[in-house]
C-alpha cells in the first residue's frame, strides 16, 4: 500500500486501526506510521500476499522432549521480549506459553527443554509487591518441580526492583535470570532474540544467583550478566541500558559461541537448598531529598513502617529534616539513608549533619542502590527481628565490601 498525506508518501503494509480517523502503515523499517484518513490518498500496490491458509494459525506445534537437555522454566510477567505483532490488529501481543515463545524466538529451539507459565501480563510500571509474591511462589514451584533454571521475562523499566525482590525472597539452588527487550519484536533492531537466547544459556550455567541478562554493548556480540541487587537501568532506550554499579558485571554470555563466562565469585549451582520467604512489609516508601525541600516532604510517610531516603553525597539532608526524622524513628518508623550518587558508600560520621542523623536513629544504607534498599527494607521488616542489623548485613550481594569501582 502507498499512502500519501499531501507532503510525504509511505509504502508498507496497511494495518487495521483502532479508530476511524487514522490509517496505520507498517513501514519496511518495522515502524508504524499513522496518517490522517481524510488527508490521505491510498493506492494498493499488492494484495493478498499475506493471506494465511484457513486453519494454519490454529495448528498446535509440539515441543519434543530431549532427555539430554536441561529443563528451563520460562515465566512471563509481561513486557515485549516474547511478543509478536498481530497483523490482524496491528498490536504487540504478549499472551504466551512455551510454544508461543519458541514461535516468537525460534533460535531457542534445541538449547533446552521448556516449560512456560504466565504470572502476569502487565506493563512493568504497573508491577506491585503483590505480583512479586506471586512471581516468587511461581519460581519456587518451578524449581521444586525440577526446573534446572528459570528465565523471567519482564519489562525493563522496573526489572531491577523485581530482581532484587526475588534475590531476598528466594534461596535458590539454580540460576534465576531476568531478561527483557528494549525494542519490540517487530523492529529490525529488536534485542529480544539475543537477550532470550543468552538468558537461557545463563539459566543453564553454574551460577545459582538472581541475575539480569541484557545487551552488554550496543552491538549484537554479548549480553552482560548483572547481579540482581546491584543493577540499574541507566538509559531509557539503548539496548545496553543496564549496568552493574560499583564494579564490573558478574559475567557475560558470548552470543556467537553461546559461552558463559564469570568474572567474579558467585553462588554455585546446588550449594543452597531451595527456600521461600515471601512475606513483605509493603508500608515502605522511598523519598528523594533535593535542595529547598522542607521536612514536610516526610508528611506522607508519617506512621509508615519504613522509609528509605535518597540523601546527597555521603548521606545528608537539610538540617531542618533532622528533628522530623528523629520523631519518625521515635514513632517506630525504620529510616534508612542512601545516597543519590551513582557510586560510593554512605558514611554519616564525617560531617556534623551525618552525626546528627545517626543520633536521630538513621540506619546507614552502606552502598546499596536506593531502590534495592527499599525492597530489602520491605523484606527485612517482615522477616528479621533486628531490621537495623539486617540492613547493614549483605544478604544477596546488595552490599559490596569496598566501594572500589571495577574491582
Amino acid at each position: 500500500m502507498a499512502v500519501e498525506d499531501g507532503e510525504r508518501t509511505f509504502e508498507g503494509v496497511l494495518l487495521p486501526s483502532t479508530d476511524t480517523e487514522t490509517l496505520v502503515v507498517k513501514l519496511p523499517s518495522g515502524y508504524n506510521v499513522g496518517v490522517d484518513r481524510e488527508a490521505a490518498e491510498a493506492d494498493v500496490l499488492e494484495s493478498d500476499v499475506y493471506d494465511i491458509e484457513p486453519g494454519e494459525a490454529s495448528e498446535e506445534s509440539k515441543i519434543e522432549f530431549d532427555e539430554d537437555l536441561p529443563t528451563i522454566s520460562l515465566i512471563s510477567t509481561g513486557g515485549t521480549i516474547a511478543s509478536t505483532v498481530d497483523y490482524r490488529t496491528g498490536a504487540v501481543t504478549a499472551q504466551f506459553d512455551a510454544e508461543d515463545v519458541l514461535r516468537a524466538v525460534p533460535e531457542l529451539a534445541g538449547l533446552a527443554n521448556y516449560r512456560g507459565r504466565v504470572v502476569a501480563n502487565i506493563l512493568s510500571e504497573n508491577m506491585t509487591p503483590d505480583v512479586w509474591v506471586d512471581l516468587a511462589e511461581a519460581i519456587h514451584e518451578e524449581i521444586e518441580a525440577g526446573a534446572d533454571g528459570v528465565v523471567v521475562m519482564h519489562g525493563t523499566d522496573t526489572m531491577q526492583f523485581s530482581a532484587s525482590a526475588m534475590a531476598f525472597m528466594l534461596e535458590t539452588p539454580v540460576p534465576i535470570v531476568f531478561t527483557g527487550s528494549q525494542r519490540s519484536a517487530d523492529r529490525p533492531s529488536s534485542d529480544n532474540v539475543m537477550n532470550a537466547v543468552s538468558a537461557v544459556e545463563a539459566a543453564k550455567s553454574d551460577a545459582a544467583e538472581v541475575m539480569i541478562c541484557m545487551h552488554a554493548t550496543e552491538s549484537d556480540d554479548a549480553c552482560a550478566l548483572h547481579r540482581g541487587t546491584r543493577a540499574r537501568k541507566n538509559h531509557t532506550s539503548r539496548r545496553d541500558a543496564f549496568e552493574t554499579i560499583s564494579r564490573a558485571p558478574l559475567g557475560e554470555v558470548d552470543y556467537d559461541s553461546r559461552t558463559v563466562t564469570f568474572r567474579r565469585e558467585y553462588a554455585e549451582r546446588g550449594e543452597t537448598d531451595l527456600a521461600l520467604q515471601d512475606d513483605l512489609e509493603t508500608d515502605v516508601d522511598l523519598v528523594k531529598f533535593t535542595p529547598g525541600a522542607g521536612p514536610s516532604m516526610l508528611d506522607p510517610v508519617e506512621g509508615a513502617a519504613g522509609v528509605v531516603i535518597e540523601g546527597t553525597g555521603l548521606g545528608h539532608v537539610n538540617t531542618d529534616w533532622i528533628d522530623r526524622i528523629d520523631a519518625l524513628v521515635e514513632d517506630g518508623t525504620a529510616v534508612v539513608m542512601t545516597s543519590q550518587c551513582i557510586d560510593g558508600r554512605v558514611c554519616d560520621r564525617v560531617y556534623d549533619t551525618g552525626r546528627d542523623l545517626l543520633d536521630a536513629g538513621v540506619i546507614e544504607g552502606e552502598d546499596m542502590l536506593p531502590g534495592t534498599a527499599m525492597v530489602k527494607l520491605m523484606w527485612v521488616l517482615a522477616n528479621r527481628d533486628d531490621p537495623a542489623a539486617a540492613m547493614g548485613e549483605p544478604l544477596a550481594g546488595e552490599i559490596t565490601e569496598r566501594s572500589t569501582p571495577w574491582e
